[in-house]
């Protein structure tokens, strides 16, 4: 009778072996850097509310930064890489995540494929290698889940465009060197590339957070900030245009989320066979047991849904309503995974010596961003009956 492998607590179903080699090696690169530099110091920075601006040149490094992206000092990778190395940045913490995929995602993404070629050559570059940080100017205080209803408006004044308007809920808005600011003109929603140094140009940091502490959010204040001609993304006039940049960023959340669910999993897993009541391990009752069953079910099944979409992306098959599928139930289920880990881990998971709590309360901002989990059902049941039911 031929012998099985043991079944891999860490890797149940076997995924790695559907990574190519390429693969494997980005994603084991990325896993090695948020071991070094995110996971000793992420309980401080979290607890500090501090993000580590000084390590966007290490990603960059790394190739990290608009790394699916072609030219300019990116790296060219696949999809699938992409989303490997968003798993690996979330299984740290989301706020290197989310700084990962709105700089490539939501800021580099947009110039690249909307942007004159002077904006490229200007930006992406220097975008890739971490020297420039870029954010993405969209959400607004009264229109979040509505972009179509923004306020922000664009006027011509001469060759000059005036960009007048408030953005609200900006990660990387107070440490950007650059903006890509969506607005209203009348020829459609235009994208404007507005470096953060323009007179009339600032930011307020949003503080007191209980979710994405090391991260920096933002308001943005445009009050008649004067802009150059060519400062408008020539390649789109429509909400096509930050729509698009917004299934990108869905897409490395979807792989994010994977993360995030992983390593409440392990550290739950690691948890229960190593602390004891009633004289033994817990990992040895069933109540136990049952929970660190659905955590990994979760987690596997996650996995497998990321890489079948991340296989459909790069063989251009992906559609927008099965972006929204990951990110609606990734996300979801990587929030349940983080809560029943946090009940194995009792009193111990509410503190920072350990990452549950971290990533709950972190994944319940990802719950909400690029599209809130209601907002992802309707798309799905758009998709399902043809029918949409936003208004």
């Amino acid at each position: 009778m031929a012998s099985h492998p043991a079944d891999d607590p860490r890797d149940f179903l076997g995924i790695d072996p559907l990574l190519d080699d390429e693969e494997r090696q980005i994603r084991d690169t990325v896993r090695s850097f948020v071991g070094d530099r995110v996971l000793p110091d992420i309980g401080e920075w979290f607890e500090a509310g501090h993000f580590p601006r000084e390590l966007a040149k290490e990603m960059g490094a790394l190739g990290l930064l608009g790394m699916h992206l072609e030219g300019y000092g990116c790296a060219g990778t696949n999809a699938v890489s992409y989303g490997l190395a968003c798993l690996e940045l979330e299984a740290g913490d989301s706020g290197f995540r989310s700084f990962v995929s709105v700089q490539g995602s939501l800021a580099m993404f947009p110039i690249h494929a909307y942007g004159s070629d002077e904006q490229r050559q200007e930006w992406l570059p220097r975008m890739a290698a971490g020297e420039a940080v870029g954010c993405f100017g969209l959400t607004e205080p009264d229109s979040g889940s509505d972009p179509s209803s923004m306020r922000t408006h664009a006027r011509r004044d001469g060759s000059d465009w005036v960009l007048n308007g408030t953005k609200m809920w900006i990660t990387n808005g107070g440490v950007a060197d650059v903006a890509v600011v969506w607005a209203r003109t009348d020829e459609g929603v235009r994208g404007f590339v507005v470096p953060t140094d323009t007179p009339g140009f600032s930011t307020n940091d949003v503080h007191r957070k209980l979710s994405l502490r090391a991260s920096v959010t933002s308001e943005l204040v445009l009050d008649d900030v004067r802009l150059p001609a060519d400062a408008v993304l020539p390649g789109v006039a429509s909400m096509r245009g930050p729509l698009s940049c917004l299934d990108e960023a869905r897409f490395g959340i979807l792989f994010g989320a994977v993360g995030a669910a992983r390593a409440c999993y392990e550290a739950a897993l690691d948890y229960a066979v190593e602390r004891e009541q009633f004289g033994r391990p817990i990992g040895s009752f069933q109540l136990t047991q049952r929970k660190l069953v659905e955590m990994m079910v979760a987690v596997n099944r996650a996995a497998l849904v990321a890489l079948h979409l991340g296989r459909r992306k790069d063989a251009h098959e992906l559609t927008p309503a099965q972006v929204s599928f990951g990110k609606f139930d990734n996300v979801r289920q990587a929030l349940e995974v983080a809560r029943e880990a946090r009940s194995v881990l009792g009193a111990n998971g509410i503190t920072l010596e350990y990452p549950v709590i971290r990533h709950m309360n972190n994944l319940e901002s990802v719950y909400t961003y690029e599209g809130t989990n209601e907002i992802h059902t309707l798309v799905l049941g758009q998709a399902l009956t043809g029918l949409p039911a936003f208004r």
